[in-house]
């Protein structure tokens, strides 16, 4: 059961890396390419949507989401494009994975945005 989780693991990274370089390629579809790009974008974040440390919801990105978008990226670029970023994916493995702090500090910036909302409505409710 492990080894199918792990493994499961390794394809979706080797996917995510596939993405990455289609996501450049100037053979995909402008709109393959802006799904592809939030998709890798939220899976090279550090930081998620959902916390890690919220039970239970704080892994169904890791989980649910990213392997669908992973899912649905895939069908919307062509084969021999595919195909051609595997090769490049199998190199970049190999380096190591891209941070995007950008996509990061936008999340940051969400949940600061939410945090300060929340507390502007406690305020007026215990005024």
């Amino acid at each position: 059961m492990l080894k199918k989780i792990k493994d499961w693991a390794r394809k979706l990274k080797r996917q995510i890396f596939v993405l990455y370089f289609a996501c450049k390629d100037e053979r995909v579809p402008w709109y393959a390419k802006v799904f592809t790009a939030c998709v890798v974008a939220y899976a090279f974040s550090p930081i998620d949507l959902i916390p890690d440390f919220i039970p239970i919801l704080g892994y169904l990105d890791d989980v649910i989401l990213i392997p669908l978008g992973v899912m649905f990226a895939l069908k919307m670029i062509p084969k021999n494009v595919i195909t051609d970023c595997e090769v490049k994916a199998e190199e970049m493995i190999k380096n190591g994975k891209p941070k995007n702090w950008i996509v990061g500090s936008i999340i940051v910036l969400i949940w600061g945005i939410i945090f300060i909302w929340v507390s502007l409505i406690i305020y007026h409710i215990f005024k």
